[in-house]
């Protein structure tokens, strides 16, 4: 995947052989854990990826920073796809911080056995972190779809990195259908959250969003009303065309000739 901007580089995973997504949605062209890293005058990794891949994820870290090391960690989503190897990342840069909010760092705990309290910075809703040229803004957004879930809003470059909403199945690259996965990954994921997914469209609102950086699928980009107007009418339970669904079963097939003709 290209970068995303000049200071802000994909370091994410795409795992080709996984065939079903936390063991009960089929995937048939993957699963992409998406990581990045803002370059600045502090360096801030946006995220970790699924566990398998943590040595991968490292090197990709490496080959970005090259000499240089990270000042953060931001966790904004505890699931383990996402949070897995935020321990060894600890390990590996001994001078890095943690960046995550109240609730994450209970999680940690439990995790890992240590909160990282000498090293931790508690961030919520209305926090920033500068990191020279730019600010990171928090915004809390619980049960999207964990408790513990920030997003970060990056104003210099206008980047909203959005945890698992605008989230779908699938690769990095672009889709032509972006909607289909989208929407099943919606539904299958965070669809039972449609007024805790309100509140947070509503904090975006304020936002000068020119860029959508989701935990899984690709960079949005273009046409941002289309992705945001989808996750509205999705978690407001509208339908995107109206019509009546008929639902039927028929042993015989006697019903089927039934409903066919209503």
């Amino acid at each position: 995947m290209q970068n995303v901007t000049d200071t802000v580089r994909y370091i994410g995973i795409y795992d080709r052989d996984i065939r079903l997504f936390e063991g009960q949605y089929t995937v048939p062209d993957g699963m992409a854990y998406n990581s990045y890293v803002i370059l600045d005058e502090k360096i801030a990794v946006m995220d970790s990826v699924e566990m398998r891949f943590g040595e991968k994820w490292l090197k990709n870290i490496k080959n970005v920073l090259g000499d240089k090391t990270p000042d953060y960690l931001i966790v904004q989503h505890m699931e383990p796809d996402h949070s897995a190897n935020v321990d060894l990342f600890m390990k590996t840069y001994p001078e890095a911080k943690i960046v995550s909010s109240a609730k994450a760092f209970n999680m940690m705990k439990n995790f890992f056995g240590t909160d990282y309290p000498d090293r931790k910075i508690t961030v919520g809703e209305g926090s920033s972190l500068s990191l020279g040229n730019r600010t990171l803004s928090f915004l809390a957004a619980p049960m999207v779809h964990w408790p513990e879930v920030i997003l970060t809003y990056d104003n210099k470059d206008k980047i909203l990195f959005s945890a698992d909403a605008f989230g779908r199945f699938g690769s990095n690259e672009k889709y032509e259908d972006w909607k289909s996965e989208a929407r099943r990954y919606y539904i299958g994921i965070v669809a039972k959250y449609g007024a805790q997914v309100q509140t947070v469209l509503k904090k975006a609102a304020d936002l000068d969003i020119e860029k959508i950086l989701p935990l899984h699928g690709e960079v949005l980009t273009d046409n941002l009303g289309y992705y945001i107007d989808l996750y509205d009418l999705w978690s407001k339970y509208m339908p995107e065309t109206k019509g009546v669904a008929i639902i039927y079963t028929s042993v015989y097939g006697h019903t089927k000739k039934a409903i066919e003709l209503l």
